[in-house]
């Protein structure tokens, strides 16, 4: 009996042997794919990017006083979307027929997935007119987190882009985020007088205003 009585024993221990080779294949997948899943999801580490300076997307960040040339130099996809863009051709011409001495101020992300959209198609508008405009475009470069430069929160710039229009140094209205109607028919409105306030398509930021005809 004491023969009969091992081989259970022995038996058990042999199907727990196998089962452990059988195991250890197995938990060995689940932490390659869970190592994996992990590189997929982190985020870049270390220190905030410097001005100009390409994160790990390749994306260039520009912040403060920019030109139309470094923006299309440091985003060429830019250079695509304003090929792509389609502003209405009579309404853009229109543009260099406005009165006189308004400034517009551009604020944008060269990260942002607006001013990609938007900016380029100012400038397919502002090409239409021939290039001259009774009225002066600058371009502010803003950072991811929207805190520099300064000028940011100096004009209540929490949207990018932002576009500022002043005549006499007093803010007329500004396009914030998405044009509602264009961004060419928006602006010209501002500058006309025809639209004032804020323009948006987001209604937690729009003010009264006359709407652009």
């Amino acid at each position: 009996m004491s023969g009969e009585a091992s081989r259970p024993g022995t038996r058990f221990a042999i199907d727990s042997s196998a089962m452990k080779s059988r195991a250890l294949p197995l938990l060995l997948s689940v932490a390659m794919v869970l190592t994996s899943l992990a590189c997929a999801t982190a985020g870049p580490a270390g220190s905030a990017k410097a001005a100009g300076e390409k994160p790990e997307t390749g994306e260039a960040v520009l912040t403060g006083p920019v030109t139309r040339e470094k923006l299309e130099a440091a985003a060429p996809d830019w250079v695509q979307a304003q090929l792509e863009s389609q502003p209405d051709a009579e309404t853009a011409r229109a543009l260099a027929s406005v009165e006189p001495g308004a400034e517009v101020t551009v604020f944008l992300g060269t990260w942002c997935g607006d001013s990609r959209r938007e900016v380029p198609r100012l400038w397919k508008a502002l090409d239409e007119t021939g290039g001259a405009v009774p009225f002066e475009v600058h371009y502010v470069g803003v950072d991811r987190e929207k805190k520099e430069p300064a000028s940011v929160a100096g004009n209540g710039v929490l949207f990018l882009p932002t576009f500022i229009v002043r005549r006499r140094g007093r803010e007329v209205g500004r396009i914030v985020e998405t044009s509602p109607n264009g961004i060419e028919k928006d602006l010209l409105a501002l500058l006309t007088g025809k639209a004032q306030g804020v323009l948006a398509t987001r209604e937690d930021l729009t003010s009264p205003a006359k709407p652009p005809l």
